[in-house]
């Protein structure tokens, strides 16, 4: 397991500037290799993770775990919250890690800075114990993780745009294999 600094020195360079957010997405990710007894960064894909939010702590998430959206092994469930489950592909097991309520109020107690909050964080997000910043609680989900990593090789043709389709991401309409766009679930519309 490597080191915290390492961690965030490594999160750090991805980010441009360390925050303390990416110091608690890694100390979220480094806490799930603890809680489900994973040597992390993992180099294979055993571990799979649902952040509940994008940017700073999730980034921080990524490095500590070695989960990556374009490795298949990290969703983006943006809920707007620091907080991501963990689930072990071989056991089945699921943990949810969030901080506490309270922990920024904590920070500034700890570490007083003039004033200055998000130094107090930063610093003190380092050296908090696991227990006082943050909830680990086992869950179960209520999702297919088989369909969500689904096969690799699985391609179909939208019949109705002739894009390709991976992963078993199509939608199918009255006997058709669709994209979700031209299923009536675009985040797009294009112009003609």
């Amino acid at each position: 397991m490597e080191s915290l600094q390492v961690l965030l020195d490594r999160s750090a360079a991805r980010h441009a500037h360390l925050c303390p957010r990416q110091v608690l997405g890694v100390r979220i990710g480094l806490l799930a290799g603890k809680a489900l007894d994973l040597d992390l960064p993992q180099l294979d894909k055993r571990l799979f993770a649902f952040v509940e939010c994008d940017g700073c702590g999730m980034g921080g998430i990524a490095v500590a775990s070695g989960c990556y959206v374009e490795r298949r092994t990290l969703r983006v469930v943006d809920y707007g919250k620091l907080a991501a489950t963990f689930v072990d592909t071989q056991t089945g097991r699921a943990v949810r890690i969030n901080p506490l309520p309270g922990s920024r109020g904590i920070s500034a107690q700890l570490l007083p800075t003039n004033g200055d909050r998000w130094r107090a964080q930063l610093e003190s997000y380092q050296h908090l114990p696991d227990e006082k910043l943050f909830n680990v609680q086992p869950v179960t989900l209520n999702v297919s993780l088989k369909k969500i990593i689904s096969e690799p090789g699985l391609r179909v043709i939208c019949s109705a745009c002739g894009e390709e389709i991976t992963n078993e991401r199509e939608v199918t309409r009255d006997g058709r294999s669709m994209c979700r766009a031209c299923a009536g679930e675009a985040y797009y519309e294009v112009y003609n």
